[in-house]
């Protein structure tokens, strides 16, 4: 394993809990605004658009967006 991969390996915990982070606060900003809201749906439709950001990112990382960041 090399320097960045042990690098983000002692960090993957706090990478996890950020995201899950991230997600709740869409989750609670959403019943806030819209407190009928299906919490299932709301859950799926989050999860899409963290997914769409994520396909986002590898395919900049693809095309070397970060080559140099």
């Amino acid at each position: 394993m090399d320097a960045v991969e042990k690098e983000l390996q002692s960090r993957k915990a706090e990478i996890q809990k950020e995201l899950e982070l991230l997600f709740k606060t869409n989750m609670r900003i959403t019943d806030w605004d819209v407190p009928e809201a299906d919490d299932r749906k709301a859950a799926g439709i989050i999860v899409t658009i963290l997914e769409d950001a994520l396909n986002a990112i590898k395919r900049d990382i693809k095309a070397g967006k970060y080559d140099n960041y």
